[in-house]
C-alpha cells in the first residue's frame, strides 16, 4: 500500500501512515495565479496500491477539486488502484430534493469521483447510509462508535447516562452508542425552520438528573447542539455533554459552544482543527488514525472491514 495526504488534513494523513509504518508519497500540489490547482506525483506509482487520505471539508469546493486532479495524477501514472479516502465526505447533506428544482449534489458528488477513476472510497459515518447506493463501486463506511463508545466509558464510568439523539433522524445512531455502553436512550424532538437554525420544543425520556450524552454525525452552526443543551438542563439533567464525529464548526460555533451549558464537546480529527477549536476550553479531540489505519491495513490484505464493529 502506499498513502498520499491531501493539504486539507495532513496532520491526520501523518498520523495514519505512522500506524502503518509507511511513507507518504511525495507529491507537489501548487496553485497557478489564477488559483487553478496543479498536482504532480514525484515517486514512481505504477502498478501500485494508492491510499488518498483527504477529507472535503471546508474550503470544500477546493479540497473536493484537490482531490480530483490528485486522482487523475495517479490515474494516468499507471495506478493500479486508487482508493479515495474521505474521513468527512462533504456534500452528504444534500442527499435528497427538499423542493422542487433543486439538485442531489452527493450524488453528482459521487458520480465525479467515480468519472475520476476511484477504485474504492473509504469514509466515516455518512451523514446517509443510503449516499452508499450512489456509488457504483465498494464504499466502506467506518463508525466512529468503538472510539466514541470507549472514550465515554473511560470518562463517564461512574456517571448514571442517558444516550441522547438530538432529532428522530439520529436515533438508529444514538441506539447503537446506548446499546455499547449499555445505557438509556432519550430524543430531543426540535422543529427547523429553515438551515442552520433550529428550534428545541421538548424531550421524549427520562432524563431528571442523570449526565446526558448527546450523539450525532455532525455539528455545524452549534445552534441545534446548544439549544439541545439547554433544553435538557431546564428538563432537569445533571450535565450534558456531546460526541459528535464531524466538527464542522462554522462561523459563530466555537464561541456559542464555549458559552454554553455543554460540560464537553468531544469530536473526532476527520476535520481539521482550527487554533480556534484547540484552544477552546470544553472541546476535546478523538484520534481516529488507529481505526483509518486498520481499515486501510484490512482492505490492502483483502480481509473483513465490517467485523472491526462486531
Amino acid at each position: 500500500m502506499y498513502i498520499i495526504s491531501g493539504n486539507s488534513n495532513p496532520s491526520l494523513a501523518k498520523e495514519i501512515s505512522n500506524e502503518l509504518n509507511e511513507n507518504i508519497i511525495d507529491v507537489t500540489v501548487t496553485r497557478f495565479a489564477d488559483q487553478e490547482v496543479f498536482v504532480e506525483i514525484n515517486e514512481n506509482i505504477r502498478g501500485k496500491n494508492i491510499f488518498v487520505i483527504q477529507s472535503t471539508s471546508n474550503p470544500a469546493n477546493d479540497n473536493l477539486m484537490e482531490l480530483l486532479i490528485t486522482i487523475d495524477a495517479l490515474k494516468r501514472a499507471s495506478a493500479h488502484t486508487v482508493t479515495a479516502v474521505i474521513p468527512y465526505f462533504g456534500y452528504a447533506r444534500q442527499d435528497r430534493k427538499v423542493g422542487p428544482r433543486t439538485p442531489i449534489s452527493a450524488k453528482l458528488v459521487a458520480d465525479v469521483l467515480t468519472t475520476a477513476g476511484i477504485d474504492r472510497l473509504l469514509t466515516i459515518d455518512l451523514h446517509a447510509g443510503q449516499i452508499q447506493g450512489f456509488f457504483n463501486i465498494p464504499v466502506d463506511n467506518l463508525y466512529a462508535a468503538p472510539v466514541i463508545t470507549k472514550d465515554i466509558k473511560e470518562n463517564y464510568k461512574d456517571a448514571d447516562l442517558v444516550i441522547i439523539s438530538p432529532d428522530v433522524g439520529g436515533v438508529v445512531r444514538a441506539r447503537n452508542i446506548a446499546k455499547r455502553i449499555n445505557g438509556d436512550l432519550a430524543i430531543v424532538d426540535k422543529r427547523r425552520d429553515k438551515a442552520n437554525v433550529s428550534e428545541v420544543m421538548n424531550i421524549i425520556g427520562n432524563i431528571e438528573n442523570r449526565d446526558c450524552i448527546i450523539v450525532d454525525d455532525i455539528v455545524d452552526t452549534a445552534g441545534t447542539l446548544c439549544n439541545a443543551a439547554s433544553a435538557l438542563i431546564d428538563e432537569g439533567a445533571k450535565s450534558v455533554s456531546a460526541y459528535i464525529t464531524h466538527g464542522v464548526l462554522s462561523g459563530p460555533a466555537v464561541e456559542r459552544i464555549t458559552n454554553s451549558k455543554l460540560k464537553e464537546l468531544v469530536i473526532t480529527d476527520s476535520i481539521a482543527p482550527s487554533d480556534s477549536i484547540k484552544d477552546a476550553k470544553n472541546i476535546r479531540i478523538l484520534n481516529l488514525a488507529p481505526l483509518i489505519a486498520e481499515a486501510i491495513k484490512r482492505i490492502s490484505s483483502d480481509s473483513s472491514v465490517s467485523s472491526l464493529f462486531d
